[in-house]
């Protein structure tokens, strides 16, 4: 199995309308890259942090990008840009920022509470002013739950049904059925002025032409070894974060796929992780022939989750990180090392925004739209 190889779509077969994406909580730009792959233009990127924006611009050099907080953007701004792109049709992709939905944030907000959470409908105002062809939106499935007699979620479909987007598909999907080597799932919205848009088939597993899940073996099983602290001095961000002498030990005592339950040497195991029920990936190595669990902005910290090498005595380093998120091998990150696995930790999978690309492209040619 190639894993950098097509998606589970046919080059060839591929419809031509040339779809220009609008990108809005860019961050470094997995979704817009996922989108590209898939033969669409990316226009506009948008985000409020400084390393993510150095990061897209790195990659997406012809693309416009405003850097700021989408509540200060005026909707002309953005309106004249969409203007310039007829006759072609426009996709708008909004990925809010996740943190208040997630299952890490065991304190969920009230309405008022978070400023985060009005951003979806941020987001809705410019597809009401733009309308475009078609609305992406990935998050974590919590965001169905967070706020569920009002808004967010509830609002901004209202908003898309008012707007004149019919019966917006949504729903929590696992990202290992789309070819992403990792076991967590996300909530996908797509809604089309072009009739229903529903997700795109499952590319792997059961009953698909690719049976078998994707792996951490498949995706970073080819690079060279490094050791904690080390940096490889021919592939980019193949950097490993340093571990202390004590986390030195407890990766040694821990078999692939193990965790800290594993540890048979007295004085590893934390004060507060004995008796607990819970806390079984912290301090986790990888397996090799599973998809990986979820990553998170923490995803190169050995203590923050299932984040050690299969094997290597380190946790993995920032450009596994970026294959697991199914970044190609040439993508450019900017910013401190903490910096790239947050950027990398809150991206769309580029694999999974391929595949519903490719998705798009295919409903846009049936209806007509070029």
């Amino acid at each position: 199995m190639n894993p950098h190889s097509d998606p589970g779509t046919n080059g060839n077969d591929i419809p031509r309308p040339r779809v220009k994406v609008f990108d809005f909580f860019s961050g470094c730009g997995g979704a817009s890259r996922g989108f590209q792959d898939a033969g669409m233009d990316v226009v506009l990127g948008l985000d409020w942090d400084g390393d993510a924006e150095r990061t897209f611009r790195l990659n997406f050099p012809e693309a416009t990008f405003e850097a700021g907080d989408i509540r200060l953007v005026e909707e002309r701004f953005v309106d004249e840009l969409v203007a310039e792109q007829t006759p072609h049709p426009v996709l708008f992709c909004g990925c809010a920022p996740c943190q208040p939905f997630t299952k890490q944030n065991t304190t969920r907000p009230k309405p008022g509470e978070d400023d985060r959470v009005p951003l979806l409908l941020e987001f809705l105002r410019f597809i009401q002013r733009s309308l475009p062809d078609v609305v992406f939106v990935e998050n974590v499935p919590g965001i169905q739950s967070v706020c569920p007699d009002s808004e967010p979620l509830r609002g901004f479909l209202r908003g898309l049904k008012d707007a004149g987007y019919l019966e917006p598909t949504c729903e929590s999907v696992p990202l290992k059925r789309y070819g992403v080597p990792q076991g967590r799932r996300r909530f996908l919205l797509l809604a089309s002025r072009h009739g229903q848009l529903g997700l795109p088939d499952e590319t792997h597993g059961p009953g698909t032409a690719n049976p078998k899940f994707a792996t951490v073996r498949d995706w970073i099983g080819y690079l060279p070894e490094i050791g904690a602290g080390e940096t490889h001095p021919r592939i980019p961000d193949h950097r490993a974060a340093r571990l202390s002498a004590l986390n030195l030990r407890r990766i040694r005592a821990t078999p692939e796929g193990g965790g800290n339950r594993d540890w048979k040497e007295v004085g590893l195991r934390l004060e507060c992780h004995k008796g607990a029920t819970g806390y079984s990936d912290v301090y986790g190595r990888m397996w090799w022939d599973r998809p990986a669990s979820g990553l998170t902005t923490r995803c190169i910290s050995y203590s923050n989750g299932r984040f050690g090498h299969p094997e290597q005595d380190r946790a993995i380093s920032v450009r596994e990180a970026a294959c697991l998120q199914t970044f190609p091998r040439d993508y450019q990150f900017a910013g401190s090392l903490n910096s790239r696995a947050r950027q990398i930790g809150n991206a769309v999978p580029v694999r999974l925004a391929t595949v519903v690309g490719r998705h798009v492209k295919t409903h846009l040619a049936e209806a007509g739209v070029t």
